[in-house]
């Protein structure tokens, strides 16, 4: 069941079950059994890989039992079998143009195809096959996307083992390299220990004498698995390489003792919660944490190393051309900072589809003009903090727009309630009383007369700008100001502002923030004498801003879709508290996959696709994104390909995810 869950296997698929006449390997030492790779499925490179045991079946080779030979070595084992595998290697990749996993069993002497199927590959692997038998011929530019599972180009940006701290550490182990890359964490020896120790919010590595499916939870939870015995073609390294987990298998030398919780490793000693690093390229095993590096993806994308020394960058940017090709949907990225929006932009981002302007009230002494704005018991005192307030969000857009240079940046007026600034502690409170001047009861008082019993649907969103038009009027300003500011500069850069009201349900609520949006506008252009292009939309996050967005439309220059929030108001769901019931609905099979990671398409994604009719039957030219967690999963970028959306809108990390998903949804539609 999880496994079906975990690759979305439809339970009305059920089992198949194939029946085939029995060879046998164990007839003799000129018998074998054996699983074998047309390429490397760790790194992808063209190299016959696998392995085999003499005198064995099959199950001998993949339980993890007996520690198997590696390929290379049949060929002067078994010298006349190996030559007729590297004819067999070389048929099945033609024909079916893609690297193959095949089971085979030599029965005194004579050669038995048993099994062939597409191999299970790394992202690495992934993305090097796929390149490299476009160069063969093999397979065309467009098979060749589409083979290539977009979550896989992760594994080409992840962090690994920081070279100088490598040196360092003391290696305790080695093993078979069955997973690429660094991963360090607690030593776990059971899927229930690796549980426990990522709800505590630690890193976890997952060491077992061999893997089961039973392990499967634990595996999924972990940064990297670690087993004793068993090849390359164990259960333990398969299933790594399907979650692109880190991996080593076979390790030897390392003894686990579960009754005792602890890891031999010759002189060394640990103990289960002591912390262990593993490198899946290499097969090195080292005791305890070990700083990580960037990827050679993103230290050329840093200019900490040339292009031309990193074969993986030039898979990574080869791939990357043809989703720009192929794809039609533009890609933007959400970001708060300079910094932020300069590394989606090195990863391929073309414009910001969210910033969230809660975020830059947490930084510095910022946060105590915007509590004073809070605690403030009429309009004169609000409009004197937001007063304090426009030159640090001025200065903030002003970093975002010449980050971008020119492309369209989106940014949210205030969306969460003001609770969430005010303290909690004592202490801080107290602090804030002191730098406020006020006595320490008015601001419990004013806390008190904040709270909300249901923040998540109560005063936030355009909700505030309504009851507080100040707010408004000051980060419109501040836009608009910034905007000048950069397009006057001394390098004239261009300026794209969209500014976004969000939790709109109304016409009206849209209308009434319109007015000021415009009326601010108007007077910053005035006053500087400038001509600013923007638009003004909304986003599109409660069900009734779905239902009538016919009527929204007539208001609106663009929607943005919020998922996060739809998500939680379509199914009356709290992402926050849904983990106390998840796990039962997920072994009844109520819900496949969690609908915060990947878009509930059969329910959220009608009310995205009347959204989408409706808005543009009111302007045919209406702009759709989407901006919530939901851009950056293939399953959901290949929705909004279908519902006709422009863009989507993802972190930094995912923007090379999504332009690869955006060309798959357009080539598989």
């Amino acid at each position: 069941m999880l496994y079906r869950q975990q690759y979305g296997i439809p339970v009305e698929w059920g089992t198949a079950v194939t029946v085939q006449a029995m060879v046998f390997g164990n007839a003799g030492d000129d018998s074998a059994t054996g699983v074998a790779f047309t390429r490397d499925p760790a790194n992808g490179e063209k190299v016959f890989y696998g392995e085999y045991l003499v005198n064995a079946q099959g199950e001998d080779v993949v339980a993890g039992v007996r520690t198997p030979k590696a390929m290379a070595e049949m060929a002067k084992e078994l010298p006349t079998s190996f030559k007729q595998l590297e004819k067999v290697r070389s048929k099945l990749e033609k024909h079916f143009r893609d690297m193959q996993d095949f089971e085979f069993t030599i029965e005194h002497g004579r050669l038995f195809i048993l099994q062939t199927r597409n191999g299970k590959r790394t992202g690495l692997a992934a993305v090097r096959i796929a390149v490299e038998m476009q160069k063969e011929r093999l397979m065309s530019q467009e098979t060749a996307l589409l083979k290539i599972p977009a979550e896989s180009i992760d594994s080409l940006l992840v962090p690994v083992f920081d070279p100088k701290a490598l040196k360092a550490a003391p290696v305790i182990g080695k093993g078979l390299p069955a997973g690429p890359g660094g991963a360090t964490g607690r030593i776990a020896f059971t899927a229930a220990a690796a549980e426990l120790e990522t709800r505590k919010g630690n890193k976890v590595v997952l060491c077992r004498t061999e893997t089961s499916p039973d392990d499967l939870k634990g595996m999924l939870h972990s940064q990297g698995i670690l087993t004793s015995r068993g090849g390359v073609s164990s259960h333990a390294a398969l299933v790594a390489r399907q979650l692109g987990k880190v991996c080593i298998c076979g390790a030897g030398d390392i003894s686990i003792n579960y009754e005792r919780k602890t890891l031999t490793a010759g002189k060394f000693v640990l103990n289960e919660g002591d912390y262990i690093s593993i490198d899946g390229s290499t097969g090195l095993i080292y005791k305890g944490m070990i700083e990580s590096a960037d990827s050679e993806v993103t230290r050329v994308i840093d200019g900490k190393l040339k292009a031309s020394k990193s074969y993986t960058y030039q898979l990574f940017q080869t791939v990357m051309k043809w989703a720009d090709k192929h794809r039609t949907m533009n890609i933007r990225t959400n970001a708060d900072t300079p910094a932020m929006a300069q590394r989606a932009v090195a990863f391929g981002a073309e414009g910001i589809g969210l910033c969230r302007t809660e975020h830059m009230f947490f930084d510095g002494d910022r946060i105590d003009y915007m509590r004073q704005m809070i605690l403030a018991v009429d309009e004169v005192q609000r409009r004197s903090a937001l007063k304090k307030l426009l030159p640090f969000q001025r200065k903030d857009f002003v970093g975002l727009f010449k980050a971008m240079q020119g492309r369209p940046v989106t940014i949210r007026l205030l969306d969460p309630p003001l609770h969430e600034f005010l303290p909690h502690d004592d202490t801080v409170r107290r602090q804030l009383a002191q730098k406020l001047n006020v006595p320490l009861d008015f601001v419990i008082e004013r806390i008190k007369a904040l709270h909300e019993e249901n923040p998540m649907l109560g005063c936030r969103g355009c909700r505030l700008g309504i009851l507080y038009p100040e707010i408004t009027e000051m980060q419109t300003r501040a836009i608009f100001e910034a905007a000048a500011q950069v397009l006057k500069g001394k390098k004239g850069i261009k300026v794209k502002p969209e500014i976004m009201i969000p939790l709109v349900g109304f016409r009206q609520e849209l209308a009434d923030q319109l007015n000021i949006v415009h009326r601010v506008a108007k007077e910053v252009m005035t006053k500087r004498k400038i001509k600013i292009n923007y638009l003004v939309g909304t986003m599109i996050e409660v069900p009734r801003a779905a239902i009538t967005a016919d009527e929204i439309a007539h208001e609106a220059d663009f929607f943005s879709f919020g998922t996060n929030d739809l998500t939680q108001t379509a199914l009356g769901l709290s992402r926050d508290d849904m983990g106390l019931f998840y796990e039962a609905y997920q072994q009844k099979e109520i819900y496949n996959k969690n609908p915060f990671a990947s878009l509930d398409q059969t329910g959220v994604g009608k009310l995205i696709e009347l959204a989408v009719e409706r808005g543009r039957s009111t302007k045919p030219n209406l702009k759709l994104g989407i901006c919530g967690e939901h851009a950056g999963d293939p399953s959901s970028i290949d929705f909004c390909h279908r519902a006709g959306l422009d863009y989507v809108s993802c972190s930094p990390p995912r923007v090379p995810i999504a332009r690869l998903a955006a060309a798959q949804a357009k080539l598989l539609n």
